[in-house]
Parts: C-alpha cells; sequence; structure tokens
C-alpha cells in the first residue's frame, strides 16, 4: 500500500518545490504537476507532488492523520 501525504506550497524553484506539512518543511519534484503555485496543495508521494488537491480535502486528510499518530493504534 502506497500513501500519499497533502503538504501546501511554500516555495517554488523551475522543477523543485518546497512543502509544508504541519511543522515540516520538505524538499519535493513537482515535475508532475507543473500548473502549481505557491499556497496550494499538492499530494506528496516518494518525494514526488502526485497531483493537487483542493485546501479543504487537503485539511481533512491532515486531521485523519493526526488523529491516527495520536491514537493507541500507532502506539
Amino acid at each position: 500500500m502506497c500513501l500519499a501525504v497533502p503538504g501546501r506550497v511554500i516555495s517554488i524553484d523551475g522543477n523543485m518545490g518546497i512543502i509544508e506539512v504541519g511543522n515540516l518543511k520538505r524538499n519535493v519534484f513537482l515535475h508532475l504537476t507543473p500548473d502549481v503555485s505557491v499556497d496550494d496543495y499538492v499530494l506528496v508521494h516518494a518525494g514526488c507532488a502526485i497531483s493537487e488537491i483542493d485546501e479543504v480535502e487537503a485539511n481533512i486528510t491532515l486531521k485523519l492523520l493526526k488523529e491516527l499518530a495520536e491514537s493507541e493504534i500507532c502506539r
């Protein structure tokens, strides 16, 4: 099973960008999402932004991931 995590694009330099997920910032490849802009949300898998996602859906997913991380299941 693969997991893609939503992140907000905070900067773009060519085909590279920096995304923010919570307090974490990561470099990602943007070659699969050439039309994204700063402040857009993308799904990131294995260091690549694989698709755009709207902010509402991104926030729902991030909330669920946070709840899962805080649950007894992950301890």
